[in-house]
């Protein structure tokens, strides 16, 4: 094979990987799209809302947009009466870094009864904050908190597990190219772990119901 077939293969590879990526994208942005909800008002009722983590702050300072949104948005729910409780789920790999922590400290700040927060640390990823909803929380219909985008990919894997959930769409800071670039590689990851690997989260461990934190 002479160097300029070989280029012209390796283009059209390139080429096919790369519409694959944009059809994937396509297919589970419009397969998601009747589990996602703008509208507080016109979202249903369910018992439990989780809520993904983010950083609270940016690398040059501030608080993260993506971090704000999706607290006003569990907020807002729990107020108007739309989840009972709120799961916090998210990465606590770190010492220094604790993202249920710091979701819940502004929650109980702006006036979330402690006792209607539950904590998961071991949220990692999208992946595992909806898995282990279900099988160690004991969620089987919940209401996911996050960005749009960020909803689709959590849906999708909801819905490959068999999962009952829905999603409420908070808004997304304008700051969003190479954000939403990075989710069209993150939703090829996900296939690959629920039709390729068939992976579990990192750490699954003894169920722990959240309706026990009623009494």
């Amino acid at each position: 094979m002479t160097l300029k077939k070989f280029i012209a293969y390796f283009i059209a590879f390139l080429l096919s990987l790369f519409a694959l990526v944009i059809a994937l994208d396509f297919w589970i942005s419009y397969k998601t799209a009747p589990y996602i909800y703008h509208d507080e008002n016109q979202l249903p009722y369910q018992k439990i809302g989780v809520v993904l983590g983010t950083s609270k702050y940016v690398k040059h300072g501030g608080i993260n947009g993506f971090y704000r949104n999706r607290i006003d948005g569990a907020i807002d729910l729990y107020w108007q009466g739309k989840v009972d409780y709120l799961l916090l789920s998210g990465d606590n790999a770190q010492l220094n870094y604790n993202e249920p922590i710091m979701m819940q400290k502004d929650l109980i700040k702006a006036g979330i009864p402690k006792e209607a927060i539950v904590l998961d640390y071991a949220g990692f990823r999208t992946f595992d904050s909806v898995v282990r909803a279900n099988k160690v929380f004991n969620a089987d219909k919940f209401t996911i908190i996050t960005q749009e985008f960020h909803c689709q990919r959590a849906i999708f894997i909801a819905l490959a597990q068999d999962i009952q959930a829905q999603c409420f769409a908070v808004p997304t800071p304008k700051q969003m190219k190479l954000v939403r670039i990075r989710e069209m590689f993150a939703r090829v990851s996900a296939f690959i772990d629920l039709y390729i690997l068939n992976k579990e989260p990192k750490f699954l461990g003894p169920s722990i119901p959240i309706i026990n934190n009623e009494n």
